[in-house]
């Protein structure tokens, strides 16, 4: 997700470009299966303010039953970049007040929103995906998928170590 922006940096503040994404995403590297939606990139007096709404499909695994599923999430892209060279003069400018944080747009005048598209889809996944609210997981036994079959694992079984809580917990309920 690469953009040059070059002319947008020649143009006075408050020049807009829009675009539309459509980004499918393959390899080992992949950091979402789709996005898609608007991008702006507004001129601000010293860089490029991107705001996109940009819908992401991606592939996670249950946190239970360890089955692929497809989570869909919205996510609202606000940040500003920076240029590192000087487009009239082509001298290399001084980095921003922000620090080491600071997003650049490089020699080239490329706008690169790969790195911040990854950052957003890492703050909005879960910390335990699952694949549905009431996902059963798998049987502690014998380790079927509790969501495609039943086992025949004995479910009240109860190891040794807990024997005496078990026999608390059977007083309780008399």
């Amino acid at each position: 997700m690469r953009y040059n922006v070059a002319q947008l940096l020649k143009e006075p503040m408050g020049a807009t470009r829009g675009y539309q994404v459509e980004e499918e995403f393959t390899g080992p590297q992949r950091i979402a299966d789709a996005v898609r939606g608007p991008l702006n990139l507004v001129r601000i007096h010293h860089g490029v303010l991107v705001r996109a709404r940009l819908d992401a499909r991606s592939s996670l695994i249950c946190g239970r039953c360890l089955d692929s599923f497809t989570r869909t999430s919205v996510l609202f892209i606000e940040e500003e970049f920076f240029p590192t060279v000087d487009l009239h003069t082509g001298r290399k400018l001084p980095p921003p007040a922000e620090g080491e944080g600071a997003l650049l747009i490089d020699a080239g005048h490329t706008l690169d929103l790969t790195e911040v598209l990854r950052q957003y889809l890492l703050t909005d996944a879960p910390m335990k995906p699952l694949c549905r609210s009431g996902c059963p997981g798998l049987c502690p036994v014998c380790g079927i998928n509790l969501n495609r079959e039943r086992c025949g694992c004995s479910a009240g079984r109860v190891d040794p170590r807990w024997g005496a809580l078990a026999g608390l917990l059977s007083l309780a309920r008399s």
